[in-house]
């Protein structure tokens, strides 16, 4: 993608005032993402969705966000990812929260690291998404896990930091892990949530 590909921003509202307010969903689960908008309109937010990467472009053309949720996992082996990195460049000061059921470090990192302000496990609600937006810095109150992870943990976050580099191609994970695919598809059905 270049920059050519990134609609230019246009001056928009104040994000303080509910008129201001434009939130951009990116979801492929159409039944969340109507259940999230609904929630949010409540709220006083104008809600636009996209499906995915070039749905979100196409939205950007004629769309001025203020707030963004993005789903890490999109259908196929799309990454919300690459829709972070979009938003980020279209809006630097877009407010961006990545969704995903597949939580890992390795994510959580890129996806701050690409722009986006917070990162929430799934299942979270409007509650949880509209905190995440008003956290600008981080808490040095949290606390360390108190234990330390589990050899299932850690495999799973090396699966996961694996698959975010490939950009989600199971079978290019697999090959990189040293794994047959049907392990790892295995591995991931047992790891799935339902939202996803």
């Amino acid at each position: 993608m270049t920059s050519r590909d990134i609609p230019a921003t246009t001056p928009r509202p104040a994000p303080s005032s509910p008129a201001g307010r434009t939130l951009l969903i990116v979801e492929d689960d159409l039944a969340f993402a109507r259940t999230l908008s609904r929630s949010f309109e409540r709220r006083g937010y104008r809600v636009a969705t996209a499906s995915g990467l070039d749905d979100m472009l196409e939205q950007l053309k004629n769309l001025v966000p203020t707030h963004a949720v993005v789903d890490l996992k999109l259908k196929g082996d799309a990454s919300g990812l690459a829709c972070v990195q979009a938003l980020h460049a279209h809006d630097p000061s877009l407010q961006i929260v990545v969704l995903t059921g597949f939580a890992s470090i390795a994510t959580a990192v890129e996806a701050i690291k690409l722009g986006a302000r917070h990162y929430l496990a799934k299942p979270s609600n409007t509650d949880d998404i509209e905190a995440a937006f008003e956290r600008s810095a981080g808490n040095v109150d949290v606390a360390p896990a108190a234990r330390q992870s589990s050899i299932k943990t850690l495999e799973w976050e090396r699966i996961h930091e694996t698959l975010a580099a490939t950009g989600f191609n199971i079978s290019e994970t697999a090959r990189r892990l040293g794994m047959h695919r049907r392990t790892l598809a295995r591995k991931l059905e047992k790891q799935q949530v339902p939202d996803e």
